[in-house]
């Protein structure tokens, strides 16, 4: 089953994706970012946002950037900026680790903390911050780093 919901960049266009009731675990979310990602997953980084209403469902998306194999740059004003546009109550940061190493970097940690901040100034919650590789995922949630 499909559903409308929104994709945040510079204009706002509707999508259709697969329905997802709620991002409410590591593994949908997880499921539910794959879908930004194609045969990329191993070439590039990039960094998504998934935007959550109030009642908890997926209000919408929006890729913060795209880098290089190793690492890709992330301006928290923009993570704010999206998250703010869509009136989001939570939001899940997505990235990806072309390695295929799941753990986090030390830049990935500070980077996480420097987004949880700024999000705190407008009380939105950081629910998760996700590391795909093609073949699994490391959710901060999980593990206690948030």
């Amino acid at each position: 089953m499909m559903k409308e919901i929104t994709e945040y960049g510079m204009t706002r266009r509707k999508r259709f994706v697969a329905d997802f009731p709620a991002c409410d675990s590591s593994d949908l979310a997880a499921r539910f970012a794959r879908q930004f990602y194609g045969e990329d997953m191993t070439v590039y980084e990039s960094f998504f946002v998934i935007l959550i209403s109030g009642g908890g469902k997926v209000s919408g998306w929006a890729k913060i950037s795209q880098g290089g194999t190793a690492c890709t740059v992330v301006d928290a004003k923009m993570v704010a900026k999206f998250a703010i546009d869509a009136l989001a109550q939570g939001v899940i940061c997505v990235h990806n680790h072309p390695s295929g190493n799941r753990q986090p970097s030390i830049e990935d940690i500070r980077q996480t903390k420097k987004i949880r901040e700024g999000l705190r100034l407008f009380d939105i919650r950081l629910l998760d911050h996700i590391i795909l590789t093609e073949t699994g995922h490391y959710s901060m949630a999980d593990k206690g780093d948030l």
